[in-house]
């Protein structure tokens, strides 16, 4: 009787289930994604290294910021997503969901004056990070008298990691 060697056989299903488990790159997306903890810390940290950067329309680096270019910023170099550069267009980038519904990571709209917007991300406990026209970027409180004066609309952002784990 002639014995079947099992190595060829062992050696199959070995490969077989490393390329199962192996993890597909995508160059053009970020290597690591904050995951549904992480968030707020995430946003905190980019408050702390961002604190204080003083406004400017149409900037978006820390020698000057507007409110868009820095929720621009903060999501695609800290979430990995990549949003519209203006106030109109992230408005439309998402789902509009109730105020009392939200969750760290979600973009806060305020009509400032008459053809005037301003967008921000919320936090937690009603606090959401901004960049202020008067003083830079800062953190605010949607029960503030002219935050809650202004306050326009929320929007839910898609691909969010946190957001796939709200209720």
């Amino acid at each position: 009787m002639r014995k079947l060697s099992l190595l060829p056989l062992l050696i199959y299903f070995t490969l077989l289930l490393a390329g199962c488990s192996s993890q597909r790159i995508d160059r053009n997306e970020p290597q690591s994604t904050p995951a549904l903890n992480d968030i707020k810390q995430v946003l905190y940290t980019q408050y702390n290294q961002w604190k204080g950067v003083k406004y400017k329309a149409g900037g978006m680096s820390r020698a000057g910021v507007d409110c868009s270019g820095f929720v621009y910023l903060t999501y695609e170099d800290r979430l990995g997503i990549k949003l519209p550069r203006s106030t109109d267009e992230q408005v439309n980038a998402g789902t509009v969901i109730q105020q009392r519904d939200l969750i760290a990571g979600d973009l806060v709209f305020f009509r400032t004056g008459k053809t005037t917007r301003h967008v921000g991300i919320y936090l937690e406990d009603g606090k959401f990070l901004h960049a202020s026209t008067e003083k830079g970027v800062m953190l605010s409180n949607l029960d503030d008298e002219y935050w809650a004066r202004t306050y326009w609309k929320s929007v839910r952002i898609p691909g969010n990691p946190q957001f796939s784990f709200a209720r």
